[in-house]
This record gives C-alpha cells, sequence and structure tokens, in this order.
C-alpha cells in the first residue's frame, strides 16, 4: 500500500508540472511581457519621483521665495514679473507650473491681477489653481468669485463663493464673508430674491458665530424683505 500512495503521488506531482509547463507553453510570453511592464512602470515612477520631480519640486520652491518677499512688501510688478535678477510668479509658472511652487504662484499672479484691475487674468489663475489645503482653496474660490462678479459674471460669481463658503467651513468669518456676497450679488445684481433671502439665512443659521458684520448685515437684508426668523 506505502508503494501505491508513494507512486500516486510522484503521478499527481508530474501532473502537476505538465500542467505547469502547459500553462507556461501557452502564456509564459505574455505573463513576461505583463511582469516586465510592471517593473518598467514601478521603476519609472521611482525614477520620476527621486530624479526628476523631487529636484524640480526643490528648484522651484528656490524660484519663488523672492517673488513672495515682493509679494509681502506689495511690490506686485515685481512679484509678478520678476526684478531681471529674481523670477517672478509669471516665469515660475512657466517653468514650474506642475509643481507645488508652480500651483501657488497661480493662486498669487491671481491675486495680484485682481488688484491691478485685471479681471480676465486674474480669473484665469484663479481657475488654474489647485490645492489639497482647503483654506488656501477656500480663498482662491473667493477671490475668483470677486474677479468674475467684476467681469459682470453674476452666476458664476455666485456659485464660487458658494464652493469658497463650503470648501473650508472651519473658517467661519471666510465662510460667511463668501455667502455674504454671494446673497448681496443674488439681491442687488441678479434680483433674484428667493436665492438671496436663502443665503442670508444661511450666514444666520449656520455660521452664528462669524463677526458681526456679515450677521448684523444678513440680518438688515433679511429685514428688508419681510424676513424676520431665519429658521
Amino acid at each position: 500500500m506505502t508503494e501505491v500512495k508513494g507512486a500516486r503521488h510522484v503521478t499527481e506531482s508530474d501532473a502537476v508540472i505538465e500542467r505547469a509547463k502547459d500553462f507556461w507553453s501557452q502564456y509564459g510570453k505574455i505573463v513576461t511581457i505583463v511582469l516586465g511592464a510592471a517593473i518598467v512602470l514601478v521603476g519609472g515612477v521611482l525614477i520620476y519621483k527621486n530624479f526628476i520631480k523631487a529636484p524640480k519640486e526643490k528648484k522651484a520652491a528656490e524660484a519663488i521665495f523672492r517673488a513672495q518677499e515682493y509679494y509681502e512688501k506689495d511690490s506686485l510688478d515685481k512679484a509678478l514679473k520678476g526684478d531681471g535678477q529674481y523670477p517672478g510668479f509669471e516665469t515660475v509658472i512657466s517653468q514650474y507650473g506642475s509643481t507645488d511652487a508652480g500651483e501657488l504662484a497661480k493662486f498669487y499672479a491671481g491675486s495680484i491681477y485682481l488688484k491691478k484691475g485685471s479681471f480676465d487674468k486674474a480669473a484665469k489663475y484663479l481657475k488654474d489653481f489647485s490645492t489639497d489645503a482647503p483654506q488656501i482653496q477656500a480663498r482662491a474660490y473667493k477671490l475668483l468669485g470677486d474677479a468674475l462678479s467684476e467681469q459682470g459674471k453674476g452666476k458664476d460669481a455666485i456659485d464660487y463663493y458658494k464652493k469658497a463658503a463650503s470648501t473650508f467651513e472651519e473658517d467661519e468669518t471666510g465662510a460667511a464673508e463668501a455667502l455674504f456676497f454671494a446673497a448681496y450679488l443674488a439681491d442687488k445684481v441678479l434680483n433674484d430674491k428667493n436665492q438671496a433671502v436663502e443665503l442670508y439665512k444661511e450666514i444666520k443659521t449656520k455660521y452664528p458665530h462669524a463677526p458681526t458684520q456679515w450677521v448684523n448685515e444678513a440680518d438688515k437684508y433679511l429685514a428688508a424683505h419681510g424676513v424676520y426668523n431665519a429658521e
């Protein structure tokens, strides 16, 4: 019996080996190609992160530093265009637009053009800007709403004001301010009284601890519409 079991074991092992051989003969080339592609992909990602992206991020951070200093000093033209020795935000965008510093440069550039009254350029840069930091993204949406409002694009502006409020609700001051701008636009520019009332109410109910400026203003405009209960 022992010999039979042993023989059976050998036979089964041979069968497994034969099946493996059959599988490899049929699919070996495909498996090799897939594995090779995976190795190349992983290797390519590592090379990109360590030898391309990381050095580029470092160069971008160094390039934006002086422009940020000029911005803080309110030297907006030098911050935007550079000073002949150090690049401004627009150069950082053109050379390092895909980096974190390049994205931040778009925010700064949009803010500067808004201050300078170039609302189309402000909107362009702010629309292109994106960040994982919700407080900065919320501010960008608010500024974009300002730029669109100045261009007479009231409906789009309201959408971005709402986005600003909802992106970082922890900042009750900023959220209430953005909602008030949206409500005022709906009320006084678009003549959409229903939307305006709902937005004024939202300020009162959602951000009761915001500065009294926005809460009181919401109260005033609600009263003008005959609304004395925000609930």
